[in-house]
């Protein structure tokens, strides 16, 4: 116990300061403010997980683009790091192909939109202005159906009276030809005979 009061003061000093610290930690830790700070921030960090993993991130696309500059660049001496540079280059570049598509996620994006709009009902404001639009469709889309029939029938019409001439054009020809075959054939029966009684 020969502690003199300077050194015992200085020890409850760094005690009181260990504590001051270990309480200001706690109160950080249970502080609804420090935890919904915390909880944000899981939130961005996963939203850009997910960000970088659909769209590819900037650091694959500068490290692309260096290995390549670097292949391009490479020397002699250096074939063989230029040759690790294609390769990973090549295996990052793959990466960001399957993982850098906006295309892709704007198409499931899209496709995700038009399930969500179709499960929920339409608003009544909407169901009356689909209305008016169905209306003012048949309005003035009539005379163009009128207009199509019309001409859908003229020509049905016309192919029609085509295909009639066509048939009695090939009835025709077909009549004339077995004629032709047949007066063909009685001549040479008939040559045949003289030749065979001669």
């Amino acid at each position: 116990m020969g502690q003199s009061t300077e050194e015992l003061s200085s020890d409850i000093e760094q005690t009181r300061q260990s504590m001051t610290a270990n309480v200001d930690a706690l109160q950080d830790r249970v502080s609804p403010s420090a935890i919904v700070e915390r909880r944000k921030e899981a939130a961005r960090g996963r939203m850009r997980s997910v960000r970088d993993k659909v769209m590819g991130s900037a650091d694959s696309m500068r490290s692309s683009a260096s290995s390549g500059a670097g292949t391009t660049m490479g020397t002699a001496s250096g074939a063989m790091g230029s040759v690790k540079d294609t390769a990973h280059g090549t295996v990052s570049g793959a990466q960001d192909k399957v993982q850098g598509s906006p295309l892709a996620a704007g198409l499931v994006a899209f496709g995700a939109g038009m399930i969500v709009s179709a499960l929920i009902p339409a608003s009544e404001k909407e169901a009356v202005a689909a209305g008016h639009v169905v209306d003012a469709a048949k309005e003035h889309g009539q005379p163009v159906v009128d207009q199509a029939k019309s001409v859908a029938q003229d020509v049905a019409q016309s192919v029609k009276e085509t295909a009639t001439e066509a048939v009695q054009e090939v009835k025709d020809t077909a009549a004339d030809s077995a004629q032709t075959v047949k007066s063909e054939g009685q001549s040479g029966v008939d040559e045949v005979r003289s030749q065979t009684q001669s």
